[in-house]
């Protein structure tokens, strides 16, 4: 336990050090030169650190579904708060975050979020949710992915949540193929309502692309019950059976 406790430390102080000075200097390229692309890529070095520092050993399988030069919107489960650094050390293509509000609250943090070009979504007021939508289709047009957790929040027990209608909308209504990605290993690692870490190996699974161009707002329900289900066969692939949804 002493072990465990000192390593947890270690790894929180480095995460406050380099998203100091990473996240400071994300803020600076942002602001100085607006390129929003160098941005991402310092922010994917700061969260490559933070699973080198970690020890955490990510096996992605299915790289080849994120294609060069074309958008999508990557819908991931969400075990834990270690998915974002995994999310994006591992994943080999620009895309932006939509993420909720809170997070933008972070110091240093959120400004750098901000820099990147990631997209804050205000779930308490429907207005701004759906202004959170038409920037992040407009982000899709300009050819970046965009990430968005469809569950909403972290999973306690793995299992696959409800689904925020949200990402959906989005999906439908800019045509852009979803990825399904499932992980498994963080929700041991950062399990939620716990901040001791323990760190071990991590999967990555990158489903097939589903395509969207045959669905409308009025029928984005048979769209989520189809990603529901390609996600939860990612889920269960990547924790080899161990995990069911």
């Amino acid at each position: 336990m002493a072990l465990k406790l000192f390593r947890t430390i270690y790894i929180y102080a480095w995460v406050l050090i380099s998203t100091l000075t990473l996240g400071s200097l994300v803020i600076g390229v942002a602001l100085l030169t607006g390129n929003q692309e160098a941005a991402h890529r310092i922010a994917q070095l700061w969260a490559r650190s933070i699973l080198r520092v970690s020890g955490v050993q990510v096996r992605v399988v299915g790289q080849r579904h994120l294609e060069k030069g074309r958008s999508f919107i990557l819908m991931p489960n969400h075990q834990s708060h270690f998915d974002i650094p995994v999310l994006l050390g591992c994943l080999d293509t620009q895309f932006r975050w939509l993420a909720k509000a809170e997070l933008f609250k972070i110091p240093i943090f959120g400004r750098a979020m901000r820099g990147c070009g990631y997209i804050s979504i205000n779930r308490s007021n429907r207005e701004a949710a759906f202004a959170s939508i038409h920037q992040a289709a407009e982000t899709i047009r300009g050819k970046a992915s965009v990430l968005i957790f469809p569950e909403g929040t972290r999973s306690p027990n793995g299992k696959l949540l409800p689904f925020k209608k949200g990402g959906f909308v989005l999906a439908v209504d800019s045509g852009v193929p979803i990825l399904p990605i499932g992980i498994y290993g963080t929700g041991r690692i950062l399990p939620k309502k716990r901040l001791l870490l323990d760190p071990g190996p991590v999967v990555l699974w990158i489903g097939a692309p589903i395509d969207t161009t045959g669905y409308r707002r009025e029928t984005k329900d048979g769209l989520m019950a189809d990603v529901r289900q390609a996600l939860c066969e990612a889920v269960t692939t990547a924790s080899e059976g161990r995990l069911e949804c």
